[in-house]
C-alpha cells in the first residue's frame, strides 16, 4: 500500500506574502489611519471612529491579514467578517466611500512599491468599499 499523497493547497490570495507579511500589513494600517487623521477630505470618516483608534487599527489589521491571504486572525477571534452588517449603522454614502478609498489608495501608494500589486489591491479595495456603500 502506498502512503496517501499529501494535499497541496495553493494560496488563493498571495497578496499577504507579496506585501511583506505582518510587518507590511501593520505599516499599511498605521499609514491608512494616519492619513485618515491628516487629510481634510477624510474628516467625515474620521468622525465615524472613536478618538482612540487602537481597537479599529487592530480589527483592520486582523481583517486584512486574512483577506490578503495570511492568517485568518479576524475570523478566528470574531467569526466570519460580515462587512455589510458591521458597517450598516454608519450610513456609508458615496462621499464616505471615496474618503476611505482616498486614504487607502494613498497608503498603498506610499507603502507598496510593486505597481502591479498596488493596482490589484486598489481594485480589490474598491470592490469592498462599493459593497458597503449605500447608494
Amino acid at each position: 500500500m502506498h502512503a496517501p499523497i499529501p494535499k497541496i493547497v495553493a494560496n488563493v490570495n498571495p497578496h499577504y506574502e507579496r506585501l511583506g507579511g505582518e510587518p507590511a500589513v501593520r505599516r499599511l494600517v498605521e499609514r491608512f489611519y494616519a492619513l485618515m487623521c491628516e487629510l481634510p477630505e477624510a474628516e467625515k470618516i474620521r468622525a465615524m471612529h472613536p478618538q482612540d483608534l487602537a481597537h479599529a487599527k487592530e480589527k483592520l489589521f486582523m481583517f486584512l491579514a486574512g483577506w490578503l491571504g495570511g492568517p485568518p486572525l479576524y475570523a478566528e477571534r470574531h467569526g466570519p467578517p460580515r462587512l455589510g452588517r458591521a458597517h450598516a449603522g454608519f450610513g456609508i454614502d458615496r462621499s464616505a466611500r471615496d474618503a476611505w478609498m482616498l486614504c487607502m489608495t494613498r497608503a498603498l501608494d506610499e507603502q507598496v512599491a510593486d505597481a502591479e500589486l498596488r493596482a490589484q489591491l486598489v481594485a480589490a479595495f474598491a470592490k469592498v468599499a462599493d459593497s458597503i456603500t449605500r447608494h
